[in-house]
């Protein structure tokens, strides 16, 4: 993989001449358990407070955890301190070798998963390998961690060719407005990423540089909307915050991305399917890249502890439409106008935005969070405030640890929803959906997979866990039940008024995290009831209305391993 140089996201590396700043290597979002981890220890107590692990991956350091937890788990001084590393030039540089992890993902009978990212929807079994080092000189990191995919992507039945020809149309009216793949290809699956790697020059609390590797941007430990690790990384530069800035008036926290993204190039299912004359597959500008711009900051304020305020905001457009400097850095001119004011510079542009905050109680074992965020990106303020149902979804969730007899040991429960589908007619029946868009018709994706919440355009999800916790082993139960795309539902067939087929998935898993020697294991075996999966369901002959629908069953299997080297 590589960037070109283009106007407005040069990076002017060689101008930057200043003192050396400690750093650090970033938390790998691949795996997942690392991110639960700080998150439960930071409400115990025992993780740097000033981080509002909103904006992730993480530049932790060794003493950002305390002194009994980093003795209590080895592991943490492996991956965050300078064991292992190797100096030179008199000690000016480092460099180490960064933990091997191998993830494995297995699907019995239909592609589930999401957050798992440069995994692909799958049947069959999956691997991901991951492994590099970590090097410093000076004010400069050089973090190199490629990664390996192979899927056997195995066929599957998706959506059902027995759909009736409107039902097709219509489902065709969001699968040619993003670019969201039902399977890669017939065969086997291969892909070799650049993955978790960086290099960025380090002055103080900043940092600017290159990077391919995962955002998440959000309190959300579930679902993100703009930035999350459901799709693969991509290649951006970037200038962030590596720690919080502190000020008189709080802290502060902010990203400021530009890059490419990567469109999958496979043809969705039924790409040569005819209704009334008239081809159900638009192609797509598969030879034009796509550039995205965005930004995220956040404040805690210093007299409300705990809290912390964010606003996030990105921008997305095919790179032979882009003629201007607004093109390049469009954060905050997203044409703010009436509803029937049309601009045609901004109907070119796929813009999300929104809000967050969440209240965290160190030492209290208790968090609260939500994100609301609007599509488009150009409604008045009045207009939110009149209208906040119109173009929204959002996030809410909360935590809560109980602590045990032991006082180690922690009761854990999570609760958390996110919403994409939509709730006003209106919208619905414009097939104005998160993620697609009418005109950067790839919709909010990379590679093939929605960047934002993995379950992708109208769907809504709830999720809760509860689970025992002792230092880093976790022992837990979850359940989910996601309903998918609800906008194509109620568009589809509220019209011929058939109320019998919403596609919901049960989701109940058992997880566990613990550690045996040098390996830090993450485990979790889920089963999935599909109720009418696809809206499909066949009529009765007898003409009975209330018939059951094409139910089916998936057992998913997810292991991950990362070996600490010696």
């Amino acid at each position: 993989m590589f960037i070109k140089i283009k106007k407005g996201i040069g990076l002017s590396l060689l101008l930057l001449s200043m003192a050396y700043f400690a750093h650090g290597q970033t938390t790998n979002l691949n795996a997942p358990f690392l991110k639960e981890y700080l998150r439960r220890q930071q409400l115990i107590g025992n993780f740097n407070p000033d981080y509002s692990l909103t904006i992730l991956p993480l530049t932790p350091k060794l003493t950002d955890l305390t002194v009994t937890e980093v003795q209590k788990n080895g592991w943490y001084e492996e991956l965050y301190g300078q064991k292992r590393a190797l100096t030179f030039d008199g000690g000016k540089g480092s460099i180490k070798m960064l933990p091997e992890m191998i993830k494995g993902h297995y699907n019995s009978d239909y592609a589930f998963g999401v957050n798992d990212g440069a995994m692909i929807p799958n049947t069959g079994l999956q691997t991901l390998i991951s492994a590099g080092f970590y090097m410093e000189y000076g004010p400069l990191s050089l973090q190199f961690q490629p990664e390996l995919v192979t899927a056997q992507n195995l066929p599957y039945e998706g959506f059902p060719q027995e759909h009736w020809g409107s039902t097709w149309d219509q489902y065709y009216e969001w699968l040619n407005t993003s670019d969201i793949v039902e399977r890669f290809g017939p065969y086997a699956y291969v892909e070799y990423l650049l993955g978790q790697s960086h290099l960025k020059y380090h002055y103080k609390n900043l940092a600017i540089g290159i990077s391919s590797e995962n955002i998440w941007w959000g309190p959300g430990r579930r679902n993100s909307l703009l930035m999350g690790n459901n799709a693969p990384g991509f290649l951006h530069a970037t200038l962030e915050t590596s720690r919080p800035f502190k000020t008189s008036i709080g802290r502060f926290e902010g990203q400021l991305i530009a890059g490419r993204l990567r469109n999958s190039g496979y043809l969705p299912p039924g790409s040569d399917y005819v209704f009334r004359q008239t081809p159900l597959y638009v192609p797509k500008r598969d030879d034009d890249e796509r550039y995205l711009a965005g930004i995220t900051i956040n404040y805690q304020p210093k007299w409300l502890p705990g809290l912390t305020l964010g606003y996030s905001s990105v921008s997305q457009m095919y790179r032979a439409d882009m003629d201007s400097f607004e093109d390049y850095l469009p954060i905050f001119n997203s044409g703010k106008r009436p509803t029937d004011v049309v601009d045609m510079d901004v109907e070119q542009r796929n813009q999300l935005s929104s809000g967050y905050f969440r209240w965290a109680s160190p030492g209290k074992l208790f968090e609260f969070y939500g994100e609301y965020g609007t599509n488009g990106n150009s409604k008045t303020f009045r207009e939110m405030i009149m209208y906040p149902d119109l173009d929204r979804a959002f996030t809410l969730g909360f935590t809560k640890y109980i602590q045990l007899e032991d006082p180690d040991t922690y009761l854990g429960v999570q609760f958390e929803t996110t919403q994409t589908g939509q709730t006003v007619r209106e919208n619905i029946l414009a097939k104005d959906s998160w993620y697609t868009h009418p005109y950067v018709r790839h919709g909010y994706t990379n590679n093939g997979q929605v960047l934002g919440a993995g379950n992708g355009p109208g769907s809504n999800v709830i999720f809760a866990e509860v689970s025992w916790n002792r230092n880093f082993t976790k022992l837990g139960v979850q359940f989910e039940r996601i309903v998918y795309n609800n906008d194509f539902y109620y568009k589809r067939f509220e019209e011929i008024k058939d109320w019998r087929r919403k596609y919901v998935d049960l989701v109940p898993s058992f997880v566990a995290d613990w550690q045996v020697y040098r390996f830090l294991v993450s485990a979790k075996f889920t089963y999935v009831h599909s109720l009418n999966y696809k809206w499909y369901l066949e009529n009765s002959d007898d003409g009975t209305y209330w018939v059951p629908g094409w139910d089916r069953n998936n057992l998913v299997g997810h292991l991950s391993l990362m070996y600490l080297l010696k």
